[in-house]
């Protein structure tokens, strides 16, 4: 919360990044979720050749990871110190991943990369900060 000064609610410094790395850990998590979901459900949807297992593998992994991240954008809010950390590595892992796949989707990917860079910004500057 802010402080008052003069009848003015000062916000913390900061504050603004760290709501926005938040509800956007929290977004990606929901939609990590909805894509395993629709992986392990609708495997016609997707091209079934990957590299390491079968759709239901990996709808299941991102059905986890979609939870982890709903949680850590939770913490995040709580000032959890593991939720900021987690939340840095989660980016520079989603950051490779679409700068292995921006040739099949480049505006989607350039997309997830800018906002991942934004999150790490937010998480990393603001991330330790303590309530004054």
């Amino acid at each position: 919360m802010g402080a008052e000064k003069g009848g003015l609610v000062m916000e913390e410094k900061g504050s603004g990044w760290m709501a926005f790395a938040s509800i956007m850990l929290i977004v990606a998590g929901i939609g990590n979720f909805i894509w395993g979901i629709t992986a392990v459900a609708r495997h016609k949807l997707f091209i079934n050749q990957l590299l390491f297992a079968n759709l239901t593998f990996w709808g299941i992994v991102f059905m986890i990871a979609g939870v982890f991240l709903v949680i850590a954008g939770i913490a995040v809010l709580n000032k959890a110190p593991w939720a900021r950390v987690f939340g840095i590595v989660w980016c520079a892992l989603s950051i490779m991943f679409y700068f292995m796949v921006i040739w099949a989707f480049p505006a989607w990917s350039i997309l997830v990369i800018a906002i991942d860079v934004l999150i790490i910004y937010g998480l990393a500057e603001y991330g330790h900060r303590e309530v004054a």
